[in-house]
């Protein structure tokens, strides 16, 4: 019985008709949030979302039944239980919020798709490498924060009057929302004539060379995450020992040839090494 369960769960149509299910699931959830479109079939889309809830949860039954405590210490597994667990609580008044965040179920594609998997496992990788980087980048904004605002804090209070102003008003500007018009110009009107260039070597460290290190960071650990896949594509499970065994078949073969030979040599001639 779980043998066939296995199978069942573990076939690449059963897979793919899952991904499916997300999909559709994803698309109802959407139309849901239309009043239009629940006057007309609302029902409809209720009883789908809960078919295919009711699919959901017969699966992560029967892959906890085959897989047992394994499935419990595998991270994916885990997610795709809390995903589908959200569902089944009451959406009551005071927990109306789990209503919206069934949509979360889409996030299963990150489990059912291989591909997706390996770029979040990519980005769970490169965490430490971007949480040095944003701590770098916060060291680089506070510095700053404090140059700019014992410079402008007086003549533009609203911009840089306090170490927080600072940051918002440094942050506008690295996400170059109005840096010229909103935060230059006000500064040359106030007599601060070179306070562009303040602000463009800010954006330069930060918004070209800080953030860069982040894409840097995020495609190395892609990379190796890529990579760590690549043996098992080029060299599938059990290759190794298939080798061996041909090996010893051969090994095997030329030992009998040598065999047949020397059995046929003439009885006179002397026999080699």
């Amino acid at each position: 019985m779980i043998a066939k369960l296995r199978a069942l769960i573990e076939h690449p149509r059963f897979e793919t008709a899952i991904v499916v299910l997300i999909v559709i699931n994803a698309i109802t959830l959407g139309l849901e949030t239309s009043p239009a479109v629940m006057a007309q079939i609302g029902g409809f889309l209720t009883a789908v979302d809960h078919v295919i809830l009711s699919i959901f949860v017969a699966e992560i039954v029967a892959r906890i039944v085959v897989r047992r405590g394994a499935f419990f210490r595998d991270p994916w597994s885990l997610f795709d239980l809390f995903v589908v667990a959200i569902a089944l609580v009451p959406a009551t008044d005071s927990l109306s919020v789990l209503r919206a965040l069934r949509i979360l179920r889409v996030l299963r594609l990150v489990t059912a798709v291989p591909s997706l998997r390996r770029v979040v496992g990519g980005l769970i990788a490169a965490m430490p490498g971007m949480g040095s980087i944003g701590l770098l980048l916060g060291i680089i904004f506070y510095v700053f924060a404090v140059i700019v605002t014992k410079l402008y804090g007086q003549a533009l209070p609203d911009h840089f009057g306090s170490i927080g102003a600072s940051t918002y008003t440094l942050f506008q500007a690295m996400t170059f929302d109005d840096w010229s018009g909103g935060i230059v110009k006000p500064l040359a009107e106030k007599g601060f004539t070179y306070g562009w260039f303040v602000m463009i070597t800010f954006m330069v460290i930060t918004a070209f060379m800080a953030l860069n290190l982040f894409i840097g960071v995020v495609v190395t650990a892609l990379d190796a995450e890529t990579g760590e896949e690549q043996p098992k594509l080029t060299h599938p499970a059990g290759a190794d020992a298939e080798l061996r065994a041909r090996l010893d078949t051969i090994v095997a073969e030329l030992a009998h040839v040598r065999g047949e030979l020397a059995r046929l040599r003439p009885p006179g001639e002397a026999t080699g090494g």
